[in-house]
């Protein structure tokens, strides 16, 4: 049976937030899936969805919801057929879908560091004792101060546009962006440098773009199929098994990085106290088919040593 594909008179409705990165990433969407099947931009409509994390950026996520915050207008718009897919940033996305929701396309990831940005300081190592510096990530912000208990590290939500405002007008010496993001925007030179994973280890998922679809909309998911990047997936299991063994969510400092070596996958992982006193990390290496079972290890691993309370605020 011949597929049928979005026209300009029907098209396949995309969904995504409103800010500049999230558009670029549904941009990209469009832009793959048009190649993928020869049809132009107008087969496709872009349809911006604003979330309650986007309405409300004068609070920490922590208080507020936390990471489903960015996700659940725009799935409730295709649970209900307002839109066909929604293109997501993966380190945004709870490891549970909707029921009726699936999400196993991903697109090529990008670099997966974060950015070091600062109008006077080259890197975070040569911030001056006690300088003040802006994250709204609690993974960054125990990372921090684990690294570097004497800094002063403030609240900055936002995105990358009004981080970069606060910055200018003086809230902070400098903050932490994404570099995928920025490479994204085509603003890579924000960075003053891009802080290596030895030194910060990136979120689960950093850099990596996620189209969730209906569970029973086969038209979409065998377009989806054409533009899924095989090893992004591979990657994602593993962190994503990581995050979900932990009960990963934005009130949990966690890091996790997977890399593949041939046949191999690499996996590292780290836990911290939210106030940044205590690091714990460990790293399994085993077949790339065995990745989520690697995250699933390694998540037991450090949860047994972190113990009781170890996430407490």
């Amino acid at each position: 049976m011949t597929m049928m594909l979005p026209t300009p008179a029907s098209p396949l409705k995309i969904g995504t937030r409103g800010s500049p990165l999230a558009l670029a990433q549904a941009n990209e969407t469009r832009d793959r899936l048009a190649a993928a099947f020869d049809l132009p931009h107008e087969a496709f409509q872009i349809v911006v969805i604003k979330t309650t994390g986007d309405k409300i950026i004068d609070r920490p996520l922590k208080e507020i919801g936390g990471k489903g915050l960015f996700t659940k207008e725009i799935e409730e718009a295709m649970l209900s057929g307002d839109i066909d897919i929604a293109v997501h940033s993966m380190k945004d996305m709870p490891v549970e879908q909707p029921g009726g929701l699936v999400l196993d396309c991903y697109l090529p990831r990008e670099d997966v560091r974060d950015a070091f940005v600062s109008a006077n300081v080259a890197r975070l190592a040569d911030l001056a004792q006690g300088a003040t510096v802006g994250t709204s990530s609690l993974r960054r912000r125990a990372q921090l101060l684990n690294y570097r208990p004497d800094l002063n590290v403030v609240e900055f939500r936002g995105n990358v546009q009004t981080r970069l405002k606060k910055l200018a007008d003086g809230v902070a010496e400098a903050t932490f962006l994404a570099m995928a993001g920025l490479n994204r925007l085509g603003m890579s030179e924000v960075a003053k440098s891009a802080i290596e994973v030895e030194e910060m280890l990136p979120a689960v998922a950093q850099g990596a773009i996620g189209i969730e679809r209906r569970g029973d909309d086969a038209r979409v998911a065998k377009m989806l199929d054409a533009i899924h990047h095989t090893e992004t997936g591979q990657r994602l299991a593993a962190e994503r098994a990581f995050l979900a063994g932990l009960d990963g969510s934005c009130e949990t400092p966690i890091g996790g990085l997977a890399t593949l070596d041939g046949g191999t996958l690499h996996l590292k992982g780290e836990i911290l106290r939210p106030d940044g006193s205590e690091r714990l990390a460990d790293a399994l290496s085993g077949p790339i088919e065995d990745g989520a079972k690697l995250g699933a290890d390694l998540a037991a691993t450090l949860r047994a040593r972190a113990g009781e309370g170890f996430f407490d605020h």
